[in-house]
């Protein structure tokens, strides 16, 4: 989970006044079409089979066929930012951002229609309030208008997934996202705290997300279970290694693994000081994290070290893929960058 989605979520109750009239005007504009969108602030990349799908400010979506030498602008319905994106098959894929915005690809990112935002995230929630509290609580999210982002998802296939984000928002879809089921009462997280990250490792699901938050779900999603935490600064993601162990990262380089499903944490010394932003798993079986600074980490070892690279340059960074020819790329504030070598 990169620290420009982190702060953008607190900018926005800044920019965002409270009782909308009707949804605001972003959320039913499609994205401008520009030349100058491969310089756009990217902040999440997916691949695609063998396409890689970068997202970012003003609903912005592009794609590269030629492992990220070149890129192309996809239509979007939308002009908020998008800050996750996951295929779950080179044609099947979704994206979440502000607003509690939610697109949909079935053409590997051609083309995306909105299945959710944060208007009807109020009335899913008002809906499906059983008590006083959670009637109080949909009203309030009401009052204040979309001004709550999604900041990660997670797809177990074309079906089934989940959606999560500020103050414990969670959504679960059974069908693929037509429709959405208010899930944060199957999240043990009573100080309704921001949610980063959500990944599967092994059989196991797991959230992170601010003061040291960790849960765990062992039932397929139906309950999630805090963790007894190792760190109480902020968790920005999660990443699993091939035979489930688990590497939770976040602020001033902070990582910790785990080879026993959360029960126990080992600090990892990533020799860095600006926060690990991302992480991803490599076509070898290797790990790679990436700070905010640029800096490319990689573990041979399923995540228990890692060893900085030399093809790390310094450039405010967001999000890792790896492309299909094996190099990395980097999507960031200047846009989408290949780095020079790959990990090979």
């Amino acid at each position: 989970m990169a620290i420009f989605r982190i702060l953008l979520v607190t900018l926005a109750a800044g920019w965002l006044s409270p009782a909308w009239a009707a949804p605001p005007a972003v959320l039913t504009s499609p994205a401008i079409l520009s030349a100058k969108a491969g310089g756009a602030v990217m902040l999440a990349l997916a691949q695609a089979g063998l396409r890689l799908v970068a997202v970012g400010e003003r609903g912005i979506v592009l794609l590269s066929d030629d492992n990220g030498q070149t890129w192309r602008q996809a239509p979007t319905p939308v002009q908020v930012s998008l800050v996750a994106v996951q295929f779950v098959t080179p044609q099947l894929g979704w994206a979440v951002g502000h607003l509690g915005v939610v697109l949909h690809t079935a053409d590997g990112g051609q083309s995306w229609s909105k299945q959710f935002d944060g208007v009807q995230a109020a009335d899913t929630l008002a809906r499906a309030a059983s008590t006083p509290a959670e009637a109080s609580a949909a009203a309030q999210l009401r009052a204040d208008g979309p001004d709550k982002p999604f900041l990660d998802l997670y797809f177990a296939d074309a079906s089934n997934g989940y959606i999560v984000g500020a103050y414990n928002l969670v959504f679960r879809t059974s069908d693929g996202g037509r429709s959405w089921q208010a899930w944060q009462q199957h999240v043990a997280n009573p100080k309704s705290l921001h949610l980063y990250g959500l990944r599967a490792a092994g059989a196991a699901l797991y959230l992170a997300g601010e003061q040291g938050t960790l849960l765990r779900s062992l039932d397929g999603g139906a309950s999630f279970e805090p963790l007894a935490s190792p760190y109480k600064g902020s968790y920005f993601g999660l990443l699993a290694a091939p035979g489930g162990e688990l590497v939770a990262y976040g602020l001033r380089g902070s990582a910790w693994w785990s080879g026993d499903q959360g029960r126990s944490w080992t600090q990892v010394q990533t020799g860095v000081q600006q926060a690990i932003t991302a992480g991803i798993a490599l076509a070898d079986g290797s790990l790679a994290l990436l700070s905010q600074g640029g800096d490319v980490l990689i573990s041979r070892d399923q995540g228990r070290s890692f060893t900085r690279q030399p093809q790390s340059r310094p450039l405010p960074a967001a999000a890792l893929a790896q492309a299909a020819d094996g190099t990395l790329v980097v999507a960031g504030l200047r846009g989408v960058t290949r780095l020079a070598s790959s990990t090979k």
